[in-house]
């Protein structure tokens, strides 16, 4: 359309008309009217006139190219399935560090925080009292010991003369007994030098288990007692650490049994693996292993306790944090891992889109089996080959065709196939 001016008065407005209306509205000459004609089929021939509707970028009014959806090709194969539980850390070793003797502290040997080794002195309590009672007990076995000498000899003198009957047999029995006598006050003398050497070793507290020590809780000056077994430091093994966490009684039964039906198959002969992720996000460098399952299960929560063993070489990992574990229990055989986007999870069950060779897209319902890395396991529903679409959803119209490519994790570079993953899709052929 276009603006034409009627000059027949100042006045007049303007009017917006077509050239033919305006070649009609006028009484013009035959000669102008065809020129305003064949104006407008020039400017309407190079692109100012209006175009049909569906036209537009398409020549000849063909229809627009098919949407491209981002797709991976189905690879089962066997897929660890992962759980994910809360758990604590605890150390493998705790020693409380106790008195075992009476006395005044006199010194502290270590600094709070260190690694001690098994042996290694932390206090010194006051020893004098010890070392005197010490001195006395050696005093009384030197004295048994002279003792059973004297015996011993009065024995040796009055022997021979029993054949002869030169002294009496009971003489001869009284010196034999004086000498079993001796012998049995020298092992009580003994023994008491033993005792007194031992409560004198108590003055000295050693660590012992290896590990770290803690903070002090006497200080030099202070008076601890025997009887009332004074702690005085606690010494952790924090190399390696236990981690203790619960899974549900009913979910440990259900893998069991799958385990035996052969659903599922255990994963490898060893333990099974587990790794430590910290509140941040970070994973533990360190694989630790399950040690064991209780055989209780808690009545008021329906849970079984299990604990599992970390390395923990450089003291990165504190008892008493709370992280996550990852426990690979067992293996699903031929499952596929798909990446979380792939899957619709809905009330009426799990589903993904799959693309055919022609590109039409078609709901299909799966089996869920878990998480993996990022990926739920799907355990039913999809062939080896078939086409999943990953992105792309926002392109669908209604049963339009779509062009599959091969769909990319952002961030990643291209790898390898890897058993049970859901491969990218092919490039297609260049025509």
């Amino acid at each position: 359309m276009y603006v034409y001016y009627l000059r027949s008065h100042p006045n007049t407005p303007a009017v917006t008309m077509s050239p033919r209306t305006y070649a009609m509205a006028l009484p013009l000459s035959p000669t102008l009217i065809a020129a305003l004609l064949g104006g407008a089929v020039l400017l309407s021939a190079c692109g100012g006139g209006d175009k049909p509707p569906g036209a537009a970028g398409a020549p000849g009014g063909a229809a627009p190219p098919p949407a491209q959806v981002g797709v991976v090709t189905v690879q089962p194969g066997d897929v660890d399935l992962l759980t994910e539980l809360p758990g604590r850390l605890e150390a493998s070793r705790v020693a409380q560090v106790r008195a075992r003797a009476t006395g005044i502290v006199q010194q502290r040997l270590f600094t709070e925080g260190s690694a001690v080794k098994v042996g290694q002195p932390l206090f010194r309590i006051d020893a004098a009292p010890y070392e005197a009672v010490l001195a006395s007990a050696r005093a009384q076995q030197a004295k048994a010991e002279v003792q059973v000498a004297q015996t011993q000899a009065q024995w040796a003198r009055l022997r021979p003369l029993v054949a002869d009957k030169a002294v009496s047999e009971q003489e001869a029995t009284n010196a034999e007994l004086a000498v079993k006598q001796a012998e049995a006050d020298l092992a009580l003398a003994k023994a008491a030098v033993q005792t007194a050497s031992i409560n004198r070793g108590y003055a000295d507290v050693t660590a012992p288990i290896a590990g770290r020590v803690g903070r002090a809780n006497v200080t030099e000056g202070a008076l601890v007692a025997q009887t009332d077994a004074t702690p005085m430091a606690v010494v952790q093994q924090i190399d390696p650490l236990y981690i203790n966490f619960t899974q549900s009684a009913s979910e440990a039964m259900a893998l069991a049994r799958a385990v035996e039906s052969g659903q599922l198959k255990r994963n490898g002969a060893q333990a099974a693996a587990v790794k430590v992720v910290l509140e941040d996000g970070t994973e533990h460098p360190q694989p630790g292993k399950l040690l064991f399952s209780d055989l209780t299960v808690d009545p008021t929560s329906g849970q079984v306790t299990l604990r599992a063993e970390v390395p923990n070489p450089g003291g990165r990992l504190l008892p008493g944090l709370y992280v996550r574990v990852r426990l690979v229990q067992a293996q699903a055989s031929d499952a596929i891992a798909l990446p979380q986007q792939a899957v619709t999870r809905s009330p009426k069950g799990d589903s993904v889109m799959v693309v055919d060779s022609e590109g039409k897209v078609s709901p299909r319902p799966v089996k869920l089996g878990g998480q993996q890395g990022g990926r739920w396991v799907v355990l039913d529903g999809l062939k080896a080959g078939e086409q999943v679409m990953v992105d792309g959803f926002q392109k669908l119209r209604g049963d339009a065709p779509v062009k599959a490519v091969p769909w990319q994790a952002p961030g990643t570079a291209p790898k390898a196939a890897v058993p049970g993953a859901a491969a990218p899709a092919p490039a297609p052929a260049a025509k």
